[in-house]
């Protein structure tokens, strides 16, 4: 029995009591300027292609992606991420596309600025999978592996050529060793100083990757499993993030964001840059089926998710709810 009165003495469901008193004592919030848009945009189509695991996302046409980017602006989302997706006939061993001057991204860089300035920040996969004919996210061996080393020059190339178009931030992506490191040199070296890095630090080959492979038109033969993060590993990812930022990483991100939770927050806990995390597509494909089958609710659904990514340590979030979340945000103020 408490010595201060009737039992119990101390009662945490009083600061439960109404949605102002939630509202006031909420330990986070989510905020549309938390938020970042992935987007597809796919050479030589002239209606944007539905993506059948991820109801209302697209493959845009430059239009329609410039749409996008304004609506985004209005919504209030801090930024955008843009992944190229060439014709299949322009796919070759080395993924040339991904570095011609007028390869579909860079001119969906170049749209996206053109159209919306510096009101988003305009950033672009660093990768080269969507470009390869073998799908994988580097220039292969004699021996069908990916070479890590030759991949890095390719790297370097695209990041010169992405910073060309007027990007504000790369995302070097693959998961080679000194990635980032080569992207920053490459970028110094040609006049793009101002030009961000988000490294992908902690990238776990998932699962929940799938619906992505539909959404770039990969043509990805075998897997990722001798770069992308092991599942099993956590402390790994530590070690990944120190030579990140040693090598000039100015963000860092875990991806995928909610089976990782544990690692976003081992990351947000040991870093003094700004953590990003990507709610990847097979997350997402997982809350629409859901909801579409009236199994849970679906706003509810997405923005506790999204709650739960940003307290394990988020400072940004990608999702494909970006601009529609951002929207029921602002309405709610």
């Amino acid at each position: 029995m408490s010595t201060y009165g009737s039992f119990p003495g101390s009662r945490p469901r009083r600061l439960r009591t109404t949605p102002a008193m939630r509202r006031m004592v909420a330990e986070n919030r989510l905020h549309p300027s938390d938020l970042i848009l992935p987007a597809f945009v796919r050479e030589g189509i002239s209606e944007p292609l539905a993506i059948s695991a991820m109801p209302g996302v697209v493959q845009h046409t430059r239009d329609t992606l410039r749409k996008a980017a304004v609506e985004a602006v209005e919504a209030g989302v801090s930024g955008i991420m843009l992944f190229g997706v060439p014709a299949d006939e322009n796919k070759d061993a080395r993924g040339t596309a991904g570095t011609e001057p007028d390869g579909i991204l860079q001119v969906a860089i170049r749209d996206v600025k053109a159209e919306v300035g510096d009101d988003l920040v305009i950033m672009s996969d660093l990768c080269l999978d969507e470009y390869t004919d073998h799908g994988h996210c580097g220039v292969l061996d004699e021996h069908g592996r990916v070479d890590n080393d030759a991949t890095l020059e390719r790297y370097a190339e695209m990041a010169q050529v992405q910073a060309d178009a007027g990007v504000h931030v790369v995302g070097p992506s693959g998961m080679m060793d000194g990635q980032v490191g080569v992207v920053r040199d490459a970028l110094d070296e040609t006049g793009h100083e101002d030009v961000s890095i988000l490294a992908y630090t902690a990238k776990y080959t998932s699962a929940f990757y799938g619906p992505f492979r539909e959404a770039v038109a990969s043509s990805l033969q075998g897997d990722r499993k001798t770069y992308q993060q092991d599942p099993a590993n956590a402390r790994e990812s530590l070690r990944e993030l120190a030579l990140d930022l040693e090598e000039g990483a100015d963000m860092v991100m875990v991806k995928p964001a909610g089976p990782y939770l544990d690692i976003l927050y081992r990351v947000a806990q040991s870093v003094d840059v700004p953590v990003a995390a990507y709610q990847i597509s097979g997350e997402f494909a997982m809350i629409e089926a859901a909801a579409e089958k009236g199994w849970i609710e679906r706003e509810r659904a997405i923005l506790e998710t999204l709650l739960g990514i940003k307290r394990a340590g988020a400072d940004t979030i990608l999702t494909y709810w970006a601009t529609e979340v951002a929207q029921w945000l602002r309405a709610e103020r």
